[in-house]
């Protein structure tokens, strides 16, 4: 063995799926080619005034400045319950029930660590964010896929699993409104949910992070708005997309008092906390007024209606979506998705996601980020038409 030779967990691990894009649209880009990206949810608008402002203040007092509490600021957890009891009619106790996180990812990545041991199984979403199956792979464990298909309106036939992923699973990672797909929980089935992972004794990991980022009047509910799903579950509320603030960090998690406390004991000795200038601004972000956020939406409603109506003169048919920032759409017919993606990349310099990136269930579509300026999205609908009809 080399002296650099990584570990096994990180051989079996396949290069991030973002990362790839990044390169891909780099080497375009440096062989002259005017490559527009719509393959990575970043939003291209800056974060919201108000958020900056508490931020700049938040720096310049030196009580922010030493090592924050893994606990977090009372400030933000106290800004936290009262977002979710306004927002969601959902009852959190600041005290015991959220902790602050240093984003989304790494929220769930350290999940897995506190809650699967070698040999484990974690049942994840398919196609889903990429942490899902990677983190249970990094902590030793093993995953069951949750296949999420068009005739079951994106969400998983949990009677479908075998017995065995059943008896063996300790976390079951959801997420809605869902991405890649966009797909929105359907009436009763967090109720489900909560049924199942009570009988099983699994713990439910809701990824909330495009709740804030909807359409057409659809209203996203918080998971922990279910009865029962305290006692079976949390909720990793993400300021990322919805307050633009993808680079900030800033997340939380809420919801069973027991689960909190086992991922705050691994927390201490994993990291030193999220700053508490950024506590301090996503507080006054959670506290701000919803006129911000309304304004976005409106942003990508219009982007997500010029993405559905080019795709249909390519005769790709897609049902706009109700949530996130994506649309997901089936390739034409006699491709894969990454043959599709190739084919835009080289026919019209435009960047999509294949859906298998986001795992076997992703097979057989694509994805579309509504993270561009109106212009650039234009330019690349226009050559989409151009180049492909």
């Amino acid at each position: 063995m080399a002296l650099t030779d990584p570990s096994k967990r990180v051989e079996a691990m396949p290069p991030y799926m973002f990362a790839e894009l990044e390169r891909r649209v780099a080497d375009k880009r440096a062989a002259g080619i005017d490559v527009i990206s719509l393959g990575i949810g970043d939003p291209d608008r800056p974060t919201f005034p108000y958020i900056v402002e508490a931020m700049q203040a938040a720096v310049a007092d030196p009580a922010n400045q030493n090592y924050p509490t893994n606990r977090g600021r009372q400030e933000f957890r106290d800004a936290l319950a009262r977002f979710y009891g306004e927002r969601f009619g959902v009852e959190i106790d600041p005290e015991t029930e959220v902790i602050p996180a240093i984003g989304a990812k790494e929220c769930i990545y350290n999940l897995c660590f506190a809650f699967l041991d070698p040999g484990g199984l974690a049942l994840s979403s398919d196609p889903g964010y990429p942490v899902y199956t990677g983190g249970p792979v990094l902590a030793g464990a093993e995953y069951e896929l949750l296949p999420l298909l068009p005739e079951r309106d994106f969400t998983p036939d949990l009677e479908a699993l075998p017995q065995d992923a059943r008896a063996r699973a300790r976390l079951m990672f959801l997420n809605y409104p869902n991405n890649p797909t966009g797909a929105v929980a359907p009436e009763g089935f967090f109720e489900q949910v909560v049924e199942f992972a009570r009988e099983h004794e699994i713990l439910v990991v809701h990824d909330n992070a495009y709740s804030e980022t909807t359409y057409d009047g659809y209203v996203a509910p918080s998971f922990l708005a279910t009865p029962g799903a305290k006692e079976v579950g949390v909720e990793v509320f993400s300021l990322s997309k919805g307050f633009n603030m993808t680079g900030w960090r800033c997340a939380a998690i809420a919801g069973n008092a027991d689960a909190i406390r086992s991922y705050w004991q691994l927390k201490t000795n994993v990291d030193s906390g999220l700053f508490e200038a950024v506590q301090m601004a996503g507080a006054s972000a959670l506290a701000g007024p919803r006129s911000e956020r309304d304004e976005m939406n409106r942003v990508y409603a219009r982007r997500r209606d010029l993405v559905v109506e080019a795709l249909a003169e390519i005769g790709v048919e897609v049902e706009p979506p109700k949530g996130t920032i994506y649309v997901w759409a089936p390739v034409p017919v006699g491709h894969t998705s990454t043959s599709f993606a190739e084919l835009v990349l080289e026919q019209a310099a435009v960047i999509v996601s294949p859906g298998s990136m986001y795992g076997p269930s992703g097979e057989g579509f694509f994805r579309i980020s509504l993270t561009t300026p109106d212009d650039r999205i234009s330019e690349a609908v226009e050559r989409m038409r151009e180049h492909l009809s």
